[in-house]
């Protein structure tokens, strides 16, 4: 049995870009992938419109708590999708690094953030599962 490639979604306040990727890789692949996420600087909760639209799709991440992104975090990844280009790690990486570019969602509606999380699935789709 092998073990399954680890993917790391970062953002700046793991409660809305990084948690929606992780929450969709888990959707979409968690039989291939585990998905996990962190912040550089972690919000109280994760963003309720975020929360919405993935439950939405059936999984509910109401209750994930944002955390910190470590250097043991970056040592244990296979793969690092920055949500936001240019953030600054405490440490480097080990597995591959990816910089993808969406909008912060921070005080959206649901209604807003459904076509960042579609924008995002389809990443995912084209850039991690495809492989």
């Amino acid at each position: 049995m092998t073990t399954k490639p680890t993917v790391l979604f970062i953002c700046k306040h793991n409660a809305g870009r990084s948690q929606l990727g992780a929450a969709l890789l888990e959707i979409a692949a968690s039989d291939r992938y585990t998905a996990t996420s962190a912040g550089i600087s972690p919000a109280d909760e994760v963003n309720p419109s975020i929360a919405a639209t993935v439950g939405e799709l059936g999984l509910d991440i109401t209750d994930r708590t944002p955390r910190k992104v470590t250097a043991e975090l970056l040592e244990a990844a296979d793969i690092v999708v920055l949500m936001k280009p240019g953030l600054e790690l405490q440490a480097t990486p080990r597995g591959t690094v990816l910089e993808w570019s969406f909008p912060d969602p921070t005080s959206r509606s649901p209604e807003d953030v459904r076509p960042l999380r579609d924008a995002v699935a389809d990443r995912i789709q084209h850039e991690l599962l495809q492989q």
